[in-house]
């Protein structure tokens, strides 16, 4: 299934490597929050420098906007590294220009460096030709191991692979390899969880689903579209109005496998503590909103989810931010983590979820990246994956 060069497959002894991870975690006043993305790229970090390679990283932080921003820097997160590795990494005030290059000329085989955050220039995300040139002057070799960026053409993933021997990464290979299987030939009964507030982001999902999955469930805030398109009343829920049709087209077509929260969990404002009660589907007051799945969806799902051979869940059920709200989520965390399933989270707010229940643990994939892996679930290529050599 994965048919990409790796960096098994080429000479990086003494070589400037220039690798593509995805740091973009929560840095809040210097301080690194999650750090599960950092930790994910230390097997092919520790395989550079174990082959005397010059590891020489970048990533983007945030949304800075084209222009230097200290808030997004990218120097707490090297410091963060060099604990992590437990040894020093060295901190390059810019990606490109002098700044890069007078810190790697001074690098040693075995040498760590972070170079500054790839979004304080404009031509990043524009892909732009020159960036993309000046990115891989930098470097003998170019790695790509951040799956989660994996679905932007960027000029720090798409563009500067065009212009160095290109590779993947462990983290990257083993992302793609999982959910590559998954779509191509899941061991069957197959249950796809899908939750979030969207449907619209996932509605290239659940087509490729309808045809893949043995049954689909359905939560979260993207589910009131559905009740919506059913003609039963939501108060005042989160409704894609724009989503309707495809939502009544989907109903229509995966009548055998589409299920929907029998129950919910309603509140009359978007708070912790507001009131709160759980009454049947399809009966929302006016002035109330649905947060969560009710107690018998819990158990209706979870029955489902028991009986899988494989698991793929993307988005939560509710909005487990709030204690009230959260059970929902929680409790399909707990019913994947207890399945025999082989099980995939994929990405963005279900790996949090499954990271706070404590279950992580108990899964056998959890996916780096949330928008790579819906494109992934929707059966696209990935542009940061397809510039890459073939084995």
């Amino acid at each position: 299934m994965f048919n990409k060069k790796t960096i098994q497959d080429i000479d990086l002894h003494r070589k400037r490597v220039l690798v593509r991870v995805d740091f973009n975690v929560p840095v809040k006043i210097g301080v690194v929050g999650d750090d599960t993305r950092i930790r994910a790229s230390l097997p092919t970090i520790e395989y550079l420098i174990q082959n005397h390679a010059k590891a020489i990283l970048c990533s983007h932080l945030g949304r800075p906007d084209g222009a230097p921003d200290p808030k997004y820097s990218l120097k707490p997160v090297a410091e963060y590294l060099s604990g992590l590795l437990g040894k020093p990494v060295g901190f390059a005030e810019d990606c490109i220009g002098f700044a890069a290059e007078s810190k790697i000329a001074l690098m040693k085989p075995g040498d760590v460096l972070v170079l500054e955050n790839t979004r304080f220039h404009a031509g990043e995300t524009k892909n732009d030709e020159e960036m993309s040139r000046q990115l891989a002057s930098l470097a003998d070799v170019f790695v790509n191991d951040a799956f989660g960026t994996a679905h932007r053409a960027h000029a720090s993933t798409v563009g500067v692979a065009r212009l160095l021997p290109s590779v993947a990464g462990f983290l990257m290979e083993s992302e793609i390899k999982f959910l590559g299987a998954l779509i191509a030939d899941p061991e069957k009964p197959f249950v796809a969880i899908l939750g979030g507030a969207k449907i619209s982001d996932k509605i290239g999902v659940i087509k490729n689903l309808l045809s893949k999955a043995d049954t689909i469930l359905i939560g979260g805030g993207m589910a009131n579209t559905f009740f919506k398109a059913e003609g039963y009343p939501v108060g005042d829920s989160l409704v894609e109005d724009e989503s309707l049709e495809a939502a009544l087209e989907f109903l229509k077509s995966g009548k055998t496998h589409l299920r929907l929260p029998v129950d919910v969990i309603i509140a009359d404002k978007f708070a912790e503590d507001a009131n709160h009660k759980e009454i049947p589907s399809g009966s929302v007051p006016a002035g109330w909103r649905i947060l969560d799945i009710g107690s018998e969806t819990i158990k209706i799902f979870s029955k489902v989810i028991s009986g899988a051979k494989t698991v793929v869940w993307n988005g939560p059920m509710g909005v487990f931010e709030f204690s009230e709200f959260s059970k929902g989520t929680f409790g399909i965390a707990k019913a994947v983590a207890e399945s025999q399933a082989v099980s995939v989270i994929g990405g963005g707010e279900s790996a949090a979820a499954i990271q706070q229940s404590g279950l992580a643990d108990k899964i056998t994939h959890i996916s780096t990246g949330g928008g790579a892996s819906l494109e992934m679930l929707e059966g696209l290529t990935l542009p940061g994956v397809e510039v890459l050599l073939d084995k």
